[in-house]
């Protein structure tokens, strides 16, 4: 009965054992360490971001004596793991709903083999070529997704031979043979800058603006979430633990746009990521169509039996991975300014794992957007340390695996307990 006379205690009342709602108790009488138990994965992804850049930050000063947070590197960090965490936003729901999807690397190494074609042999425009790619990413996620949502084939199955099919296809258009340059128009997707509309002189203030807002936005927008929850009886982080958390990320934020503004300001990708990692936090979180995928890939005979469309959400999910996958391809092509044959090359193995490693659960169900985002930066700062430092990718495959491994294990753990 404490627990729920304390649901109905306003910010300013007393709860169990005395204490006020922000001295260490949740909005529902739980205490702060109760309430880090309970959400002990997504504080832990969270802390584990930190730790490792904080690791590499003193490994890189010590052993080589070089900021590892220097403007160029942050550059590079969002420019090496656009792919990735774009991607991710797609793998997240394919997971959630309960399946898997390897043919990945593949699908972006072949649409962006086809803008390369479309570019360059035959030369498109590229407000031509963004949306034919695109569309020739969702026909091969639809194409799998297809004989997996309405054939009930394992998505395991469809998707490995999705990864040899459009591995081999890439190879054939391509000729073994790598095509490019692109213009700039088209290098722009993955290597422009958004201009500094006060100024071309540095530091780049749109940068430090952005950053100054979206670090405002998230702070209030927390505060409105909180007090709803609380409004409404719904368990609510404690005060302590809310503010923690929030000036952290907010100081992160602000921190990464002074040090792009020293340099050459937003990346055209950062703006991508961010309006993407918004709009899908909004499908996943806010929309019957996102419940609904939750639901079927928590209890798929129970969602069929409420009337949900299983088949068709889970043909859903493959066509938004095709399209995303597309989408990386070309950002990636445009990185290289070439398409190779190579390309892609262990993408599935980057993506999964971040999505496993920002809390999704193996079995389907569950794993928030934001979890994904952080699972693809803690996968993008290991790759990026790992280089210069130096280690061999013979080493850094074999740690990268071993840190999947332990991601799926901690959440088979906590779901035995």
């Amino acid at each position: 009965m404490a627990d729920v006379d304390n649901a109905r205690l306003g910010p300013g009342e007393r709860g169990v054992g005395g204490l006020r709602e922000g001295e260490g108790l949740s909005a529902n009488g739980r205490s702060g360490a109760a309430y880090l138990k309970d959400n002990l994965r997504e504080y832990g992804m969270l802390l584990a971001l930190l730790a490792i850049v904080t690791f590499f930050v003193v490994l890189v000063r010590v052993q080589i004596g070089v900021d590892f947070l220097n403007p160029q590197n942050i550059t590079n960090l969002f420019l090496q793991n656009s792919y990735v965490i774009i991607m991710a936003l797609g793998m997240l729901l394919v997971i959630v709903a309960g399946h898997i999807d390897l043919s990945v690397g593949s699908v972006a190494a072949f649409t962006g083999a086809v803008s390369a074609v479309l570019t360059v042999n035959m030369d498109w425009p590229i407000y031509a070529v963004i949306p034919a790619s695109l569309v020739v990413g969702g026909l091969i996620g639809a194409a799998q997704g297809y004989w997996i949502a309405y054939w009930r084939i394992p998505s395991f199955i469809v998707t490995l031979a999705g990864m040899l099919v459009f591995r081999g296809l890439t190879l054939w258009l391509l000729g073994g043979q790598n095509i490019g340059p692109f213009p700039p128009a088209f290098q722009a997707l993955s290597t422009g800058f958004v201009p500094d509309i006060f100024g071309p002189d540095r530091p780049n203030y749109l940068a430090l603006v952005v950053a100054v807002v979206a670090a405002l936005a998230i702070l209030i927008l927390g505060i409105r979430s909180r007090a709803r929850n609380i409004a409404h009886g719904m368990d609510a982080e404690p005060s302590g633990i809310f503010w923690i958390r929030n000036i952290i990320m907010a100081a992160a934020l602000v921190f990464v746009g002074w040090k792009l503004a020293g340099f050459r300001g937003i990346p055209n990708v950062a703006v991508s990521m961010a309006v993407l990692t918004i709009l899908y936090a909004f499908l996943a979180e806010s929309t019957t169509l996102g419940r609904r995928i939750y639901a079927i890939g928590g209890n798929l005979k129970a969602a069929r039996l409420s009337g949900i469309n299983a088949d068709r959400l889970t043909f859903f999910t493959f066509v938004n991975m095709g399209v995303l996958a597309g989408l990386a391809g070309m950002i990636v092509t445009a990185r290289l300014n070439s398409a190779t044959p190579k390309a892609g090359t262990g993408f599935e193995l980057d993506v999964i794992a971040a999505v496993f490693i920002g809390g999704a659960s193996s079995t389907g169900g569950s794993g928030r957007i934001v979890g994904a985002i952080i699972g693809a930066f803690i996968m993008g700062v290991m790759n990026n340390g790992m280089s210069i430092l130096g280690i061999g990718i013979d080493y850094q495959q074999v740690i990268k695996g071993l840190v999947l491994l332990a991601a799926v294990i901690f959440d088979v753990y906590n779901k035995n307990k």
